[in-house]
């Protein structure tokens, strides 16, 4: 089963170009083509196909007439891009990507179960000090190992 998630952290380079190298193991799951948007805590999500079209059809469930439903469905597909693997195993993310997550040069790109996420070194690299620091209480209120 393991091999059907995304797991692992790995820094990769972004390029002049804005394009990114994405980690071979994390391409085996994709396929050719994938979804990457805005996520949530400055970074982006990225889908493969399947799990683009479950979450679509959750994001179809919210209600139209719920103003937070609208902007947050409106705000996650808008910024949205399908995105192809070139010859190297490099993905173009788009500019407004690239600005929403602060994405300069160094990447660090984190498989999360049935997604992946890519983060600014420097963003990741505070999240983790800040989660490492609260992990026990993290784990002791949402998880009963």
């Amino acid at each position: 089963m393991a091999s059907k998630m995304f797991f692992g952290e790995f820094e990769h380079n972004l390029d002049a170009k804005g394009r990114l190298i994405i980690p071979a193991k994390f391409r085996e799951l994709l396929g050719p083509d994938f979804v990457i948007t805005r996520g949530m805590d400055g970074c982006l999500f990225g889908y493969p196909p399947a799990r683009w079209s479950t979450l679509q059809a959750q994001l179809d469930e919210l209600p139209l007439t719920k103003k937070d439903a609208r902007a947050f469905v409106r705000f996650f597909y808008a910024a949205a891009a399908e995105c192809e693997l070139d010859k190297q195993g490099r993905i173009m993310i788009p500019a407004p990507l690239r600005q929403f997550a602060k994405l300069e040069k160094k990447c660090v790109i984190v498989g999360v179960s049935d997604r992946f996420e890519i983060w600014s070194a420097e963003k990741w690299q505070t999240f983790e000090t800040e989660t490492a620091a609260n992990f026990d209480d993290l784990a002791e209120n949402l998880i009963d190992f």
